[in-house]
C-alpha cells in the first residue's frame, strides 16, 4: 500500500498559463496596430483608447466593488476590451463616446451575464455595433486634418480606384486600429508564435471571404480587387484578434473550421450585397451568437458512444 501512488483531486493537467498572461500578450500584441494609428491620426487617436481602456477598466471595478465581488481588473480582459473598441472608433469622435461604449461593453454584454467567460458576444464589437446603431454620423465620421476623402473600401464599393499600397501600410482614412495591415499582422504573428491562437478561424475566415468575393464581387479573380478588401476595413484586425476570442469562439476543432467559413460568406454577403462597406462586426457578433449551435454538431462523441448509437438503430 505504501508503494500506491497518491492521486489528488481534479484537475489533474496543469499549466502556468494564466488569464493574466494571455491577455497581456494580446494587449502587447496590439500595440504595433495602436502605436501606428496615434502616428497616422496623431493625438485625438491617443486621447480616444486612453478614455475607451480607461472607461472599461473603471466600469468593471466599480461594478465589481458595489456588487461585492472579487476585483477582476488584474486579469488584463477589460484592458483588452478597451483597447480593441478604442481601435474601432474613428479618431474623430468626441470625448464621451468611447466612454459610452466602454460602459456598455462591460457592463451590459460582459458584466450582466456573469463576467469573464459568460458573454454571449465580444464586448468590445457588441459597444462598437451599439454605438453605430446609436450614432450613425459620428461612427462614420473618418474625416480629418490629413485625410478628407471616403475610407478605401467605400472608394471600392463606389468602383473608385485605390492605392492597395497605402492600404497595406495604412496611411488611409477609417478607425484607428483597422488602417495598416501590416501592424496588424506583426501583433498576429506574436500570438501564432506563443501559441495563443491558432490559425484555424483566422484561416478559414479569410480563405472563405477570398472565394466569396472572387465568385460574387464581380471582378473574378482580381488580386488587386482581393488585396484591396483584405487591407481595408476591419477584416484582418477582426480576424485575428476578434473573431479568435476564446470565449465567444467555438473550442472544437471542426467548429473552428465552420465558424470561419460562417464569417466569411456573412462578411462576403454585408460588403458585396449591404449598403455598407463594412461588414465585420456585424459577421462576428452574429457568428458569436451561433456558437453554441455549432459546437452541438460538432463536438466529439465520447469513446463507445457510436456503437451504441448504431446498436440501437440496429
Amino acid at each position: 500500500m505504501s508503494d500506491m501512488m497518491k492521486v489528488s483531486s481534479n484537475p489533474h493537467v496543469r499549466s502556468s498559463v494564466t488569464t493574466s498572461n494571455i491577455m497581456m500578450w494580446v494587449v502587447i500584441a496590439l500595440l504595433p496596430t495602436a502605436g501606428f494609428g496615434i502616428y497616422n491620426f496623431g493625438i485625438d487617436a491617443l486621447i480616444v483608447l486612453v478614455l475607451s481602456v480607461a472607461s472599461t477598466v473603471l466600469t468593471e471595478y466599480i461594478y465589481e466593488k458595489l456588487m461585492k465581488k472579487k476585483i477582476t481588473i488584474g486579469d488584463f480582459s477589460a484592458v483588452v476590451t478597451g483597447l480593441l473598441l478604442g481601435l474601432n472608433l474613428p479618431c474623430t469622435v468626441p470625448w464621451w463616446l468611447p466612454i459610452i461604449g466602454g460602459i456598455f461593453a462591460i457592463l451590459v454584454v460582459k458584466m450582466v451575464f456573469g463576467g469573464l467567460g459568460q458573454n454571449f458576444m465580444n464586448p468590445a464589437l457588441g459597444a462598437r455595433c451599439f454605438l453605430v446603431i446609436s450614432f450613425p454620423r459620428l461612427m462614420t465620421n473618418f474625416v480629418t486634418d490629413v485625410y478628407t476623402s471616403a475610407t478605401p473600401l467605400q472608394s471600392l464599393k463606389n468602383g473608385e480606384a485605390v492605392n492597395i499600397l497605402d492600404m497595406i501600410v495604412g496611411k488611409t482614412a477609417g478607425t484607428i486600429g483597422e488602417t495598416s495591415m501590416i501592424a496588424i499582422v506583426i501583433g498576429a504573428c506574436i500570438l501564432i508564435m506563443l501559441g495563443i491562437i491558432d490559425l484555424r478561424i483566422p484561416g478559414t475566415y479569410i480563405v472563405t471571404f477570398v472565394i466569396f468575393i472572387t465568385i460574387f464581387g464581380g471582378r473574378g479573380l482580381n488580386g488587386a480587387y482581393i488585396s484591396a478588401h483584405l487591407a481595408g476595413g476591419g477584416l484582418m484586425l477582426g480576424a485575428f484578434f476578434m473573431a479568435t476570442d476564446y470565449v465567444t469562439s467555438p473550442i472544437t476543432n471542426k467548429g473552428k473550421y465552420v465558424y470561419g467559413i460562417i464569417l466569411g460568406l456573412l462578411t462576403g454577403i454585408f460588403r458585396i450585397f449591404g449598403s455598407s462597406a463594412e461588414g465585420v462586426s456585424y459577421a462576428i457578433i452574429i457568428s458569436n451568437l451561433l456558437v453554441p449551435l455549432i459546437e452541438k454538431y460538432t463536438w466529439p462523441l465520447p469513446f463507445g458512444e457510436k456503437k451504441k448509437k448504431e446498436a440501437k438503430k440496429a
